[in-house]
């Protein structure tokens, strides 16, 4: 799934009305995984000058690069952090923590040929989903549909229980990340990447 669509599910999910600043922490959380994927990307396209096509076809597959992935999508990570955040009753860890393994597991079941090996460090074996959030020879387009649903439904839902002007902004912009270019582009193959 592409990187709004975790944090808006995210906060869907571990978000609560009544501590405000989990609906950020969750938030958060649904971006954190991806956080080193955007650093790398950014870091070879602007500062290396390294073509986007050379990154995404070869750079984002080596070994190096996929070592990062495993550590920043291992279910053990994630699921230590929210371990933790429950045992210390912590809303904040447990918030950013459950979205983080959230996002580690829908990724599992909708990427294909760029899966990650989420099992790090006791495993370095990879599960490839039979779908691909954006490739349409994996049910891409139905994917692309269902979560073009999965933002409409989250950014609904969470304006309904946040009500502070602050928290529907955020909300909003979020949602349009994901929005604005399926309607600008009248397809879903513009996010790829983003996931």
């Amino acid at each position: 799934m592409n990187t709004p669509t975790h944090m808006l599910i995210g906060a869907v999910v571990f978000a609560r009305a009544v501590v405000p600043t989990t609906l950020v922490a969750a938030m958060l959380g649904g971006l954190a995984p991806d956080v080193p994927m955007f650093a790398l990307v950014l870091w070879s396209t602007r500062l290396a000058g390294i073509p986007q096509h050379e990154v995404f076809g070869s750079l984002f597959y080596s070994d190096s690069w996929q070592a990062v992935f495993a550590v920043d999508h291992s279910f053990f990570v994630w699921g230590l952090l929210l371990a933790l955040g429950h045992w210390r009753r912590h809303l904040i860890l447990t918030a950013f923590a459950g979205a983080g393994f959230l996002h580690a597991a829908t990724d599992f079941v909708t990427h294909r040929d760029d899966a990650r090996r989420q099992f790090w460090p006791v495993s370095d074996w990879v599960f490839r989903s039979p779908v691909s959030y954006w490739d349409p020879n994996y049910y891409g387009g139905i994917i692309g549909v269902v979560e073009l649903g999965l933002v409409l439904f989250a950014t609904v839902f969470l304006c309904w229980r946040h009500r502070k002007l602050w928290q529907r902004v955020v909300i909003v912009i979020l949602a349009a990340v994901f929005v604005v270019p399926v309607i600008v582009t009248g397809g879903f193959h513009g996010l790829h990447g983003m996931g």
